[in-house]
């Protein structure tokens, strides 16, 4: 799996959760010290309780600073005090800012008890907290955390400040107080912030303070004035969304801004909906369409309601603005009035090759390209931030990315360009991105399309277009085309004849002796069918045997047990495994999950060289063998103490003997793509941070590659895995610089060049690469299985090579 940054508010909790089993005592991390300004003063989880005065729970913050702290795009967050593996952060998005010196109430679920109600609240959520026990965490972007421990929040540099109360297992230094019905934790009146939550929080009555300072007041609402009609103000939506990617209103309130609601988002904690003016401006940059943000509450309005809508213009950053993304112009604390009901709904934008142009952004050498004006007839991305909160369509919009578990797909508006073999879009050059790429997602109700790549949506597909922290430009569909079968069934391979030995590489994705029977029975069917039972496969993406559990488990026994049986239940061969457990928690990937790479082999074909000696910290070196290239330890990894390999998997080398000729074999998988700006980022081009840590780990592998054939120019290498990168990346040229590694992937045509597609680009991640002995009359095959399936098992396609080893 190759980790993203963030996932948008509409499917928090991509990440898996980790299992916490005891409480972690530590300090923050360096990045998250003492707060000078905005801090977490006070929360109560017991309103409307049996007892309670007040009618709500709440989560008060505090400046201690003197300066004003925006927290538009910050968040709220609440976690059980006893989070278990399935557990998730709820979150409550915040706008606007704290005044130093100033309050900022959070007002959260209602109960059904209590008489006082809070005073208005700054922002409003649903988040339903215990009244005696739990953690909340002030973070500075709305994409739900992920931590499920101490240590592992106290490393998350998006967390502002966090409170665990109760004897909350995630916590600053000790725990709070446990708070009840009536009382809640409060820091006090000198605010104290020790990073010890135990210290710094005491139990109390609640005390609710907002911007506007007060607290709770029992009395009933006055009955507003009749007034006259409305009327529309002097600033129209055009004008908001100005000619480029940042409002030139922004952070101002605008009054009575007419349009027609197109759409209404009606889940999640990113509620609102978006409005258009039907009399647009004769400006192609300045959009028509705008987004009224309502937090957790849904907008009582409807498609076809005339509106008026004052507030406040927002930029926001999905993901932060630390995450590199663009911004989405917005109204946040909207008021509105409906004029009427039932209006035609502007018309839709038609996207296509000849709106959409073939040229993805300009480049800003690496800076921000907020401040250019927007050129949609030249850019793909300025094409679509001009139409942003607008109604666009697609007609006939063939699928390039299969359904995710999220309710989104990917379709392409130019259907013309760098199709691959099932009708995907290739992704062969950092130069070009593919600009027609665009994510759907539904505002229907029901079940969303389960589309596989080279499926259509026929006729028209329309609805506002919004952005999002992952995928980019996302259209949210208020109309779905049909959905066209195209026919894709997973390959299957040829089985290899007796005198070639077959070596695949499969990523199963976090495969734990926890996950469903199902998950194993298919993994193995794939390996059995598809794959055709190769005599050795490198596994990627092993955990060990407690699964996501960070109980320090490492071994993984239980895991390729549970493998082999699948395996043998699909009518396979019983295979043998080699592996070396890694030091606990010292090698990335889902915390806890001490993922690794690991050897298969069908023992009745291919016989493993065993070499004792091996472990986590050995290293294996190359050494002379009878003429042959050998190995000091098999299996062994390379170079396991290089700081290449920090925080992330250190490769196995394994010798094999087939038929007579020995065959070295490296399984690799290099750190992930996590933390790089990704391709839609207002900074263009886009930095790849994460490249250069792979690099160093390829010229590792390089390296030791060069010492085999040293030892033996003749000898049989083979490469294989998980390298999180593209064929035409520097990782991979360093692997393949001078005669010593050929990547199998250049040899397929260009169309079939792909084994995983995010976003919808069908790219290369996986890759084989062998030695100039065995690299002539190799037979290479990637095995689309999964890649492009709706409900895939895993999100690689394996790969498999069949060859003839020499002596």
């Amino acid at each position: 799996m190759s980790p993203v940054p963030l996932r948008h508010a509409g499917a928090l909790g991509a990440v898996a959760a980790t299992l916490a089993l005891g409480a972690l005592v530590v300090p923050r991390a360096a990045g998250a010290a003492p707060s000078s300004d905005a801090l977490i003063a006070e929360v109560y989880g017991g309103g409307g309780n049996s007892g309670a005065t007040l009618t709500q729970d709440f989560v008060e913050l505090a400046n201690r600073g003197s300066q004003q702290v925006s927290v538009d795009g910050w968040s709220v967050q609440y976690l059980p005090a006893s989070p278990g593996p399935t557990s998730k952060w709820q979150v409550t998005r915040l706008t606007g800012g704290i005044p130093g010196g100033s309050r900022y109430l959070v007002a959260e679920a209602k109960g059904s008890g209590g008489t006082v109600a809070l005073p208005a609240p700054d922002a409003t959520g649903s988040i339903s907290m215990s009244a005696t026990a739990g953690t909340v965490a002030l973070v500075t972007g709305s994409d739900a955390l992920t931590c499920l421990t101490a240590a592992d929040c106290a490393a998350d540099p998006r967390i502002r400040d966090l409170v665990g109360f109760g004897g909350a297992m995630v916590r600053e230094g000790a725990s709070a107080p446990a708070a009840s019905n009536t009382t809640s934790v409060s820091r006090g009146a000198g605010l104290a912030d020790t990073d010890d939550n135990g210290a710094d929080f005491a139990t109390a009555a609640p005390t609710p303070t907002g911007s506007g300072g007060g607290s709770g007041d029992p009395s009933p609402t006055p009955t507003p004035t009749p007034t006259d009609p409305p009327t529309p103000g002097g600033i129209r939506i055009h004008d908001i969304q100005g000619t480029t990617r940042i409002s030139p209103d922004n952070g101002k309130s605008v009054t009575n801004v007419p349009g027609i609601v197109t759409g209404v988002r009606a889940t999640g904690s990113s509620r609102g909906f978006w409005f258009q003016d039907p009399q647009p401006d004769d400006d192609p940059r300045t959009s028509e369409g705008l987004f009224a943000f309502t937090g957790s509450s849904t907008p009582a309005v409807n498609p076809g309601d005339s509106v008026l809508v004052s507030g406040t213009v927002s930029e926001y950053y999905p993901g932060g603005a630390s995450s590199g993304n663009q911004s989405v112009t917005e109204l946040t604390k909207p008021k509105w009035t409906v004029l009427s009901s039932g209006d035609p709904l502007p018309a839709a934008f038609a996207l296509g090759p000849d709106t959409v142009p073939a040229a993805y952004t300009p480049d800003a050498g690496g800076g921000g390209i907020e401040p250019l004006a927007l050129q949609p007839s030249a850019y793909a991305l300025d094409r679509f931030e001009s139409l942003e909160g607008m109604r666009v369509r697609v007609d006939d919009a063939p699928v390039i990315a299969p359904a995710n578990e999220y309710g989104e797909l990917w379709v392409t508006t130019r259907p013309a360009d760098h199709r691959s073999v099932h009708g995907g879009v290739l992704y062969s050059s950092y130069d070009d991105p593919n600009s027609g790429r665009l994510e759907i997602t539904s505002l229907l109700p029901g079940s969303f399309p389960q589309a596989n790549v080279g499926d259509e949506l026929t006729g028209t597909t329309e609805g506002p277009l919004d952005y999002v922290g992952y995928g980019g430009y996302e259209m949210q569909a208020t109309a779905l085309g049909a959905l066209r079968d195209g026919g894709l069934t997973p390959e299957v391979t040829r089985r290899q004849e007796n005198k070639e030995l077959a070596v695949a590489t499969y990523n199963v994705e976090n495969l734990a002796p926890g996950d469903a029977p199902s998950k194993f029975g298919r993994l193995a069917e794939g390996v059995v069918h598809n794959l055709a039972t190769p005599d050795i496969v490198a596994l990627e993406e092993i955990q060990d045997n407690s699964g996501a559990a960070d109980d320090g488990t490492v071994a993984a026994d239980v895991t390729l047990g549970r493998f082999v049986d699948a395996i043998v239940a699909a009518g396979g061969p019983r295979y043998q495994w080699r592996e070396i457990d890694p030091v606990n928690d010292s090698d990335g990937g889902q915390p806890g999950g001490n993922i690794r790479v690991a050897f298969l082999f069908n023992p009745d074909r291919v016989s493993f060289i065993d070499r004792p000696g091996g472990d986590s910290t050995t290293p294996v070196r190359v050494v002379a063998d009878h003429g042959d290239a050998g190995l000091s330890v098999s299996p062994g990894r390379v170079d396991p103490a290089n700081a290449a390999w920090t925080d992330s998997r250190k490769p196995l080398a394994g010798m094999f003997e087939f038929h007579g000729h020995r065959v070295i074999v490296v399984a690799d998988h290099f750190n992930s793509k996590g933390g790089d700006q990704s391709l839609h980022s207002r900074f263009q081009p886009p930095a790849r941070s994460s490249e250069v840590q792979r690099r160093r780990q390829a010229a590792v592998v390089h390296g030791f590659v060069e010492d085999l054939l040293k030892a033996d120019r003749k000898a049989n290498v083979v490469v294989v895995g998980d390298f999180n990168d593209y064929q035409f990346s520097p990782a991979l040229q360093t692997l393949t610089a001078g005669d010593v590694l050929h990547d199998l992937i250049g040899d397929l045509p260009l169309p079939e060049r792909y084994s995983y597609v995010y976003d919808g680009n069908s790219q290369v991640l996986d890759h084989i690469l062998t030695s100039p002995r065995v690299s002539g009359g190799a037979d290479y095959d990637v095995v689309h299985i999964n890649a492009e399936f709706a409900g895939q098992t895993s999100d690689h396609d394996p790969q498999v090579v069949r060859l003839r080893p020499k002596g």
